[in-house]
């Protein structure tokens, strides 16, 4: 790749990204923006596969399951929907009494798990989406993240306007274990192994272990940051954006930064590592996604996806079916 990927395409603020597992076809990439319309590229190389078309309001967040045959949305129109990532047709609408802020679907792909406005966590059941979903727990505020982990049996919230992850047995409805945070968390994840949870709070990255909740490691940031994201391969660095408009990637183990993105011209909301390890990304108030490979600090960008370019390879594509029909044709005077 040598230089960042700049994909346009979104006409708002890029507010979160999300990668699939690696697939037999490669891994992809989904992103949410203000603008209403969720895209689907490939993950390594950021080309536009397809746009999601439905939605009524902003999009706040968005998922894929793990076998990138289904993505979710979730949205300011009070729905989240669940999509054909292969056609792009809208499969199903779940309807909200508010703003969905937060979407993932479980590691076994049956489940989706929204929270919003409304202060609810509800699950709905894929296989039977007419049916009403289960509730769990009784969130304190407007909820903004939502993770599974633990086999699907805990999920994890945290709230607009107030501090902490909650965790929740979904099996029992309790409260497994509260992670104390300073400011709200505006973004968590679970790593790829299962071994931690990366929280980004204030100017804040904190990492804890999964399994007794213990915090691991906490950094402070050379700026308030929105997203943080653990290299899910070794766990030896993490990106970190935010306000300074920047995607920093630093050393797991001390902190030190050794890494520098810039690019942007709006803060950074998002930053996700590819399931590989060898790229990560970013989305921006700018409205740009912008894919970056570990390697590479430069300040160069060149376009994803480039019109001309796809014109030229279809182009190319066109002139060598025609040229194997022509040679078809050749064969078959020959033959007579």
């Amino acid at each position: 790749m040598g230089v960042p990927l700049v994909c346009h395409g979104h006409s708002r603020p890029v507010v979160d990204v999300s990668y699939s597992p690696i697939t037999p076809d490669g891994f992809f990439l989904i992103s949410a923006s203000k603008d209403s319309v969720p895209m689907l590229r490939n993950g390594e190389t950021g080309d536009w596969i397809g746009t999601f078309e439905g939605h009524k309001g902003a999009v706040w967040s968005c998922s894929l399951d793990k076998h990138a045959m289904r993505a979710a949305s979730a949205s300011a129109d009070f729905t989240a929907k669940i999509w054909n990532a292969l056609t792009g047709n809208e499969l199903h609408s779940f309807e909200h009494k508010h703003i969905v802020r937060a979407c993932a679907f479980s590691q076994d792909t049956h489940r989706l798990l929204t929270g919003g406005m409304e202060k609810k966590l509800r699950i709905f059941d894929m296989n039977r989406p007419d049916a009403p979903p289960k509730e769990v727990g009784t969130p304190p505020g407007s909820i903004r993240t939502v993770e599974w982990l633990h086999s699907d049996n805990t999920i994890l919230s945290s709230c607009t306007d107030t501090g902490d992850i909650r965790l929740w047995d979904i099996r029992n409805d309790k409260i497994v274990q509260t992670l104390e945070t300073k400011f709200p968390v505006t973004s968590a994840e679970v790593s790829q192994d299962g071994r931690y949870i990366s929280t980004a709070d204030g100017s804040s990255v904190k990492f804890w272990d999964a399994n007794n909740f213990g915090l691991v490691k906490s950094y402070e940031m050379p700026c308030n940051v929105e997203s943080a994201s653990l290299e899910p391969k070794n766990g030896n660095t993490f990106i970190a954006g935010g306000e300074d408009m920047w995607v920093h990637r630093f050393d797991f183990h001390t902190g030190e930064e050794i890494g520098c993105n810039k690019g942007h011209h709006g803060p950074v909301h998002c930053v996700r590592y590819a399931p590989g390890g060898d790229s990560y990304t970013s989305g921006s108030e700018d409205g740009t996604v912008r894919i970056w490979e570990v390697n590479t600090v430069n300040h160069e960008e060149k376009e994803s996806n480039n019109l001309s370019g796809h014109v030229k390879l279809v182009a190319e594509e066109v002139v060598r079916k025609a040229e194997s029909l022509r040679i078809t044709e050749k064969a078959t005077e020959a033959a007579k």
